[in-house]
């Protein structure tokens, strides 16, 4: 059984991204294992002195690169994904690259019509960058609207058709883990060049 992260794309204790990431962690049971991460804890980056990541850093990327996919639930703020989830992010890119050619499925809810549609697009550019080189899987959005409403209360999605369009989403993922596992000739210098990049001017 293939092994995944879900990762929750916010700090806030009340969240529908985390419904959502919940929601497919408990419907996908028999197809993955899917552990959830949480990123409220992570400090606020900044570049340690002695190059020494926190624990927490440390343990995450771990995870990340023994899985065999990441699935991330961003809400918007701003037509952007949030200050905490950057945060994450720089710190997993930072002396330890666990995104490099992962496979990594975008998911999002929002309270309200667009789902996070402008948050999931800036998390495409982001999880492209040279320090992350993730593989995103291509052509797939699930855009949760109305998220306040959208959950009955033991955490199931109401909309059937949102049900529906979650599972061939995550069909297809299943799928693009096992594509992208054939498409690891370069990963050893992609791996190289991610740790070697700077943006500092030599």
């Amino acid at each position: 059984m293939k092994k995944m992260i879900g990762l929750v794309g916010t700090n806030s204790d009340q969240s529908t991204n985390r419904q959502l990431i919940q929601f497919i962690q408990n419907h996908f049971t028999e197809q993955a294992e899917i552990e959830i991460l949480e990123i409220r804890e992570l400090p606020l980056f900044n570049k340690p002195s002695n190059q020494k990541l926190p624990h927490l850093v440390c343990k995450m990327a771990q995870k990340i690169e023994a899985a065999d996919g990441v699935i991330i639930s961003t809400p918007e703020y701003d037509h952007s994904v949030p200050a905490a989830l950057i945060n994450a992010l720089n710190w997993l890119s930072y002396d330890v690259y666990p995104f490099v050619d992962k496979p990594v499925m975008i998911t999002g809810a929002s309270y309200g019509t667009l789902g996070s549609s402008r948050a999931q697009a800036h998390l495409r550019q982001i999880l492209d960058s040279p320090e992350l080189k993730a593989r995103i899987m291509p052509s797939s959005e699930f855009l949760l609207s109305h998220s306040l409403q959208a959950f009955a209360e033991e955490g199931r999605l109401k909309d059937k058709e949102q049900v529906a369009k979650l599972e061939g989403l995550f069909a297809d993922f299943m799928r693009f883990v096992e594509l992208t596992k054939q498409l690891n000739h370069g990963h050893a210098l992609n791996k190289k060049e991610a740790e070697n990049f700077t943006w500092d001017e030599s």
